[in-house]
Formats: structure tokens, sequence, C-alpha cells
């Protein structure tokens, strides 16, 4: 075949940022009955939001055009969407397409190739493997939210012999629970939390119950208690105060756990390991710990008050984590927060820095045991 179809449309931010670079994308796409739908770019430089109202660019008849952004230099990872995860890229054959990555160094223009497109495979749904350990369970699908008006489902995981007995558990709340146990709801590859877990406790270790909590379409607003530009108001106050509120008093009613702080933690990545540590911040009585992976504190303009204001009344046990690869703020902006953390906060830290690894769940899989490691070795 002659040359190829190329989607034009730009997008520039309105303020020129210093040490930043242009980046443009000319994108081609085989599914030329797809060619007047809306694309969207989503990534590691705006959290990996697929929605359409931010990084998106309309196609003309013939599906051909192209999209234009500044970043700071870094190495950055992406995919294209046509507004959502079911509608997310992929192989000519519809099987899973792997993450784009590039490093900005320069301006520069990028050419892809789009093979194909999740939604026009549905076959490849169900062949999908369900990999949740069989102490994994849906608590409800629809679980009411009053504090936002919405529900969302509700996942847990129960140790080796909880039924056997009336022994009580710690609890763990994770965020972005369809990401955690099973690799059919997992956009991106899970975390294997149920499988690390059932391997530790199978070798006498401390065992706990975990609970996920899906994200939803405003993941960005709920996961953040601060007002962002890209997205305008912040949810997160009102999303822990279901949780604290809400699903932590039912899970208490329902099955054995210890509800007291010192038994009480609650992780994430990305959005959810910068909501993690709000959480702490806010309920320094009812979270004993949080796991802070990747933590996006470029979107949270507020974050930094609320340490200074509220660190001091906080002693719970913090376990940050950020790949070198990430992008050129992440470890910088964690640090940053790290060290007003320890300057007013008797609360005991660790971090973890892998300089090799990027924003993925490969990458949380990896660091999870030493987040569960840390959080119970109490000494």
């Amino acid at each position: 075949m002659k040359a190829n179809l190329i989607l034009l449309v730009t997008f520039l931010f309105s303020i020129v940022v210093y040490g930043q670079y242009k980046v443009k994308f000319e994108v081609k796409q085989a599914a030329i009955h797809h060619s007047e739908d809306k694309i969207s770019i989503a990534g590691s430089f705006n959290n990996w939001d697929p929605s359409l109202k931010l990084n998106s660019f309309s196609t003309d008849e013939r599906g051909t055009g192209n999209y234009e952004m500044q970043l700071p230099a870094g190495n950055y990872q992406y995919k294209f969407t046509r507004g959502s995860w079911d509608k997310v890229e992929c192989g000519a054959d519809g099987k899973d397409a792997l993450n784009r990555t590039f490093l900005l160094q320069h301006d520069t223009t990028i050419f892809i190739s789009i093979a194909g497109w999740r939604d026009d495979f549905p076959q490849q749904a169900f062949t999908r493997k369900h990999t949740a350990s069989p102490h994994v369970s849906i608590v409800d699908t629809e679980f009411v939210m009053p504090q936002l008006n919405r529900k969302r489902r509700i996942w847990i995981y129960l140790p080796e012999g909880y039924n056997l007995s009336r022994k009580k558990y710690p609890v763990i709340y994770m965020h972005d629970g369809q990401n955690l146990f099973d690799e059919a709801t997992a956009g991106f590859g899970e975390w294997g939390v149920d499988e690390h877990l059932d391997s530790i406790f199978a070798k006498g270790k401390k065992q706990c119950i975990v609970v996920g909590i899906d994200n939803g379409n405003k993941r960005m607003n709920e996961y953040n208690p601060y007002y962002f530009t890209q997205y305008g108001n912040g949810e997160g106050k009102l999303y822990i105060d279901f949780l604290v509120k809400t699903l932590k008093p039912y899970i208490d009613r329902h099955f054995h756990t210890l509800a007291n702080k010192e038994n009480t933690f609650i992780a994430g990545s990305s959005m959810g390991g910068l909501i993690s540590l709000y959480a702490v911040l806010k309920y320094p009585k009812v979270f004993g710990g949080a796991g802070i992976f990747s933590p996006a504190f470029w979107t949270a303009n507020g974050m930094d008050k609320d340490v200074k204001l509220l660190a001091s009344k906080m002693n719970s046990r913090l376990f940050f984590y950020a790949g070198g690869q990430e992008s050129d703020s992440m470890v910088p902006d964690m640090k940053r927060i790290e060290r007003k953390i320890k300057d007013i906060s008797k609360s005991p830290v660790i971090e973890i820095i892998d300089p090799d690894a990027e924003h993925n769940e490969a990458a949380w899989r990896k660091y999870f045991p030493d987040f569960y490691e840390w959080v119970f070795s109490i000494p």
C-alpha cells in the first residue's frame, strides 16, 4: 500500500512553560470505520485518563490528523483510546498492545500506527484469563457511596482459614480495585495482591484482609482533594469520608476485623498514592499506615499546605515508592513531601526508588511485598 493516512488536529497549552518541549503525534489507524471518532491520548503525563475531555482530537472522514502538546523533558508512556479503556488500541489480531514510550529531550515528532481497537474484538474479552485467588470475592457490585451519590464495585480478600474461627484481622483499603486481583478486569496488568498474600500466609506470615474499591469515570476528581485546572474541583475529601464513614463501618460490621488505627491501612498508586497520603493526614486516628506508590503530587497544589497544617497530628507508618523512569518531577516531588513530613511528624517513613522502573502495575506489583512487610513490621 502507498502512503499511510495521517490524522491531524492541534492541541497547545496556552502558556509556554520554560524547560518544556513540543511533541507532535502524527497518527494513522487501520480501522477506517472509526475514522470520524474522537481519539484521546492517555499516558503518564495525564495520569492515564482515557476520557475525551482532555488530550482528545477529532478525525476527518479519512481518519487522518495530528496532535501537539508540550511536556517537560523525561520518559513517558502512553496509549490511544476512543474515550474509555474498553475502546483502547490493540494489535491487528485484537491482542493487547504494550504501552507506547518515548524519551523527550527536544522538540520531536512521533509517527503512530494504530492497528486496531479493543471493542472491534469482543471475543477477546472472553478469552482473558481470570486470575483472582479463591480467597477473593465481591462484596457488592453497586455499593452505595452516599457522599458522592454514586455506586461502586467493592472487592474483598479473606485469608485462608477465615471461616474456621472468629479470629480478627487487620485491613488494608486499596484504590483501583479492578487492578488488584484479577487479570481479566485489569487494563494494564494486575498487582497480584492475592497471589502474594496466599504465598506468604502459607509460610506463616501475618495475615490480613484487603478491601479493593473500584475506580470510576471521575477517578481524577475522586482521588484528588484539591482543585486541578485540567479536571476541575477535587472530590477527594468526600471520597475519603465515604471510606471512613460508610465503607469501613460496613466492613467492620460484616467481617472479622481489627478496627483500630494500628490495624487499618490504606494504599494506592498514582492518584491513589496521593489520596492515600491525604487520608492519613485527614484521619490520623483511623489509618495506622499508608502505601504511597508513585504519588501524583503534580496534581495536588494543596498538599504542601496540608502537610504543614496536619502532619504534626499524624503518627502512622508511611511507605513511599517511585520509579526513576516515571517523569522528571515524580521523584523530586515525592522527596519534597517526605522531607516536610519528617520535619514535623513522628511518623516512621521508608522510601524506595527504583531508578529503572516505569509508571505501571508491574512496578507496583514488584514493590507491594515491601510495603506489606513495612507496615506489619512493628518494632
